[in-house]
């Protein structure tokens, strides 16, 4: 899955309209502070008080989250790597080195 694709299947699940993406890296990283503010506020829902449904629901949506985070945590830690992989080729051959 393309890192576009995963911005906008992430924006449609947590229902965000007012969503811009600027770069691809900065806007994972707002959409991956998003997903853990709300995996945050999951946490905090009284779950004794939940009836069958509701906790059922909670524990599917608790689970897209954390897998949503994990996706977004390993495309931004690809960017990282391809970027720095792509100073290092390009200051090899700016010292001459290919």
């Amino acid at each position: 899955m393309g890192i576009k694709k995963f911005i906008e299947s992430v924006q449609r699940s947590l229902h965000l309209d007012t969503f811009e993406t600027k770069g691809k890296k900065e806007s994972l990283k707002r959409l991956l502070g998003k997903l853990k503010a709300r995996k945050k506020i999951l946490h905090k829902v009284p779950k004794k008080k939940l009836d069958k449904k509701e906790k059922k629901a909670y524990k599917e949506e608790l689970a897209i989250l954390s897998l949503q985070i994990k996706k977004a945590e390993k495309i931004l830690e690809e960017l990282n790597n391809s970027r720095a992989d792509k100073r290092k080729k390009s200051k090899g051959e700016k010292n001459g080195k290919k």
